[in-house]
């Protein structure tokens, strides 16, 4: 009998064709990280990796690295994830509870840089396959693995996006599991390092594993094909009580990305605050109130909302992008979160200071959660005229139930290019078709010359 990994190898591998649904949604992911990665480049997380390595950086290496020069592509891959994690404004993928672009993209990019045959329909098709995969390693084990602290995008994220490597790399069905395999060795990352520069950090070590973990069953190191499911394997030990392993594991005609889809984010902060905000700005505009007029705000939220969200008095920018109270308290005063809100100065505006006291937050029972896949996020506004609002939300804005528009992924994309100090937009017309590139390689080197020029004094 075939193994978990045999089984989502040989799906990945095999699937015929991707419809033009699939391929525009992760073509969008990849512009989307693009963005993220710009922008995050000059943040001190993926600097100080860069400076780890800088004696492997150079204009002579084979992968570019964002905060500048070339690299290796483990190096490339690691510093580059860490740039698209750090400002927690790349996207969410709930089957997988992972930062699935962040992991992939940067991993695909790396080896696309080394290999001029690499076409963007290739790209396309490693991306929908890494993605698939993350989708069905998380299935057996999530909810639970990641409610028990795990950090889905450098375990689950790690995992799949080897085989998104192993996938561009041209691997056959054994090799493909062999390199996820070799990736479970590799998967760690607990969430207790929220809000600190450890968390991007993860999506970056999860690219780097994945490069290495694909070429290694490239070069014929070999692993367990059964390690998601044996005994001290990866849900036995991953896993939880209620994990509920693979064995109704099931791939329908569309992908994952259609039915399911990512999640683009609006906000610049832990996704574990979105609903919260989207349903209380809901809340806002409907009955017009300011935050001067509030007396009080209870937010609901699941459990593993409430242990990401430790910082209710944030000290720092890494902090305030986990605290609920600080992102719900400038969103509700400004009627929108940015790029700017998370700054040293930003953070102690006393407009702002003083409204969080009236935000507290609590968790659904774990009977309330149990066996509820998602659960939707309350938001309970109590006024000073007596009135008390409510409402809840199941989906944040920018997952496919609440879908964004073309403009808007746009307005975004230049806003982060705007962060990193780049007020030419000429970026986003080479990645807004990347899928039909003749070479990847050639679509980053006018990348390359435009994000020089665009960075010159």
């Amino acid at each position: 009998m075939a193994t978990v990994l045999e089984k989502i190898a040989t799906h990945v591998v095999s699937r015929p064709f991707f419809s033009p649904l699939a391929r525009t949604r992760a073509q969008q992911a990849i512009v989307d990280t693009i963005g993220c990665m710009v922008a995050g480049a000059k943040d001190q997380a993926p600097q100080s990796v860069a400076a780890a390595f800088s004696n492997e950086i150079g204009p002579t290496g084979v992968s570019g690295v964002f905060t500048g020069g070339r690299s290796s592509l483990s190096v490339a891959a690691l510093i580059n994830g860490t740039a698209a994690h750090c400002l927690d404004f790349d996207d969410n993928f709930h089957p997988a509870r992972a930062h699935a672009s962040a992991v992939l993209v940067p991993a695909l990019l790396a080896v696309a840089s080394a290999d001029g045959s690499i076409s963007g329909d290739q790209l396309i098709r490693a991306y929908l396959a890494g993605l698939e995969a993350q989708a069905a390693v998380g299935f057996g084990v999530n909810p639970p693995h990641y409610n028990r602290g795990w950090h889905g995008t450098s375990t689950v994220g790690c995992i799949g996006a080897a085989a998104g490597v192993a996938i561009l790399l041209g691997l056959d069905e054994e090799r493909v599991a062999q390199a996820m395999s070799i990736a479970t060795s590799l998967a760690a990352g607990p969430k207790g390092q929220f809000g600190t520069a450890v968390k991007p950090l993860h999506a970056g070590m999860a690219a780097r594993n994945a490069v290495e973990a694909a070429h290694l069953a490239q070069a014929g190191i070999t692993g367990r094909s059964d390690i998601l499911e044996r005994r001290q394997g990866f849900l036995d030990l991953f896993g939880g009580a209620d994990s509920t392993g693979w064995d109704s594991l099931l791939w329908g005609e569309n992908h994952i990305i259609e039915t399911r889809g990512l999640v683009t984010k609006l906000h610049p902060c832990c996704a574990s605050t979105h609903r919260v905000i989207d349903a209380a700005r809901d809340l806002q505009n409907e009955h017009g109130f300011s935050l001067d007029e509030v007396r009080g705000i209870e937010t609901k939220v699941g459990q593993s909302a409430v242990d990401n969200l430790a910082y209710s008095d944030p000290a720092d920018e890494m902090q305030a992008r986990f605290s609920m109270q600080y992102c719900l308290a400038a969103a509700l005063l400004q009627g929108r979160l940015s790029l700017a809100d998370f700054t040293r100065d930003a953070i102690f505006r006393p407009e702002i200071r003083r409204h969080m006291t009236k935000i507290s937050m609590s968790a659904f029972s774990a009977e309330e959660e149990r066996g509820v896949e998602r659960i939707a996020h309350q938001v309970t506004v109590t006024l000073l005229d007596g009135r008390r609002l409510w409402t809840e939300r199941l989906h944040a804005q920018g997952a496919i139930a609440a879908p964004i528009t073309e403009a808007e992924r746009h307005s975004k994309f230049s806003d982060c290019m705007r962060w990193a100090g780049l007020e030419d937009d000429r970026l986003y017309p080479t990645w807004a078709d990347i899928g039909g590139a003749d070479s990847v390689k050639s679509a980053l080197r006018t990348f390359d010359q435009s994000y020089s020029d665009l960075t010159r004094p």
